[in-house]
């Protein structure tokens, strides 16, 4: 196997980093590199990695997930870069299980299965799918676990809360869109591999447990905010100039009932500076992005939305997403 480096973002989780750079000793298959990209912690999180062992890159200021990331890919020195949540707690053979079938299956990135750290029996989450409304389901997210999520499969979609990936894959597609700040930037990088052809891999038997949210807060003001500015981000970044016409109705669809369930956990007024913020972004992220053949797109995001029907029809259905088909109709079925 080729050796991994392991790069850990973090900001102000020096408990938690301690903690995560301790297991990863653990791991049977022992990372050649681990890299600390330190987001302006003011907590001593990075002296407490560098007294560990670990290369630490410094960002001067708080700039967000995806500027911790990039900072730290500069420091990577191997092919394989396995990224790592600091609220993520790997199990021993988490690195093995996914440099194994990621190189036996020739794939350009790996994930496995989150388990809930504060209920075991359920998922955190598997894959990430994402649909015509710019909205994205984290696939099993709060499902109890169980025999349907047991299956390896091919994906385009995968969160960087505990991922594999190749370093070219940057090289090819660029580094993470540091205008996203944090929240669906990983989700803006895998669409724009998907729409070259770029695949990966799930991997069930590489499994984890995760904190969710641990520096923010899962439905906190400021997560709420980043991922409703940044639902309209992808819009901007990456719909082709009719996207109204071919997407207005599920993109509306989408982003109210996104909204609703802001509302119900009492953040409807981050929902609603998030969709200000996107909206005085949005000419100026359309203005640098870079139209694809829209056909690219819509192939990704219907295939997409045949998943997320297929996994709800044979796991159940969550509210959500039965009235967003309800609302922005169902995608065209494949072609044989």
């Amino acid at each position: 196997m080729e050796p991994v480096s392991v790069l850990i973002p973090n900001w102000n989780g020096r408990a938690r980093l301690v903690s995560l750079l301790s297991r990863l000793r653990g791991q049977t298959l022992t990372p050649a590199q681990i890299v600390v990209a330190d987001d302006g912690s003011t907590d001593g999180s990075a002296e407490a990695a560098a007294s560990l062992g670990a290369e630490v890159v410094q960002l001067r200021e708080h700039a967000g997930f995806a500027a911790a990331v990039n900072a730290g890919l500069t420091r990577c020195r191997h092919e394989w870069v396995a990224l790592l949540n600091n609220d993520v707690t790997p199990e021993a053979d988490w690195l093995e299980r996914l440099v194994r079938a990621a190189e036996a299956n020739g794939a350009w990135f790996a994930c496995g299965k989150l388990l809930s750290e504060s209920d075991p029996r359920r998922l955190d989450g598997t894959f990430d799918l994402v649909c015509r409304g710019a909205t994205a389901w984290r696939a099993g997210s709060g499902r109890l676990d169980g025999p349907d999520w047991d299956q390896a499969r091919a994906i385009a979609f995968a969160g960087f809360t505990a991922i594999l990936l190749r370093r070219e894959l940057f090289e090819k597609t660029g580094p993470l869109d540091e205008r996203f700040g944090s929240y669906l930037e990983d989700v803006e990088f895998c669409l724009r591999c998907a729409v070259r052809g770029i695949r990966g891999l799930y991997v069930p038997q590489a499994r984890g447990r995760h904190a969710g949210s641990a520096t923010l807060g899962r439905w906190s003001a400021a997560t709420v905010r980043l991922i409703a500015r940044n639902q309209l981000l992808l819009v901007a970044k990456h719909y082709p100039a009719d996207w109204k016409r071919r997407y207005g109705r599920a993109v509306l669809a989408a982003q109210l009932l996104w909204g609703a369930l802001a509302l119900r956990r009492g953040a409807f007024a981050a929902w609603i500076r998030g969709k200000q913020e996107g909206m005085k972004m949005f000419d100026s992220i359309r203005a640098s992005s870079v139209q694809r053949e829209p056909g690219l797109l819509e192939a990704v995001l219907n295939e997409g939305e045949r998943q997320i029907l297929e996994i709800q029809g044979t796991t159940g259905w969550d509210a959500y997403w039965r009235l967003y088909f309800l609302l922005a109709g169902a995608p065209p079925a494949r072609q044989r």
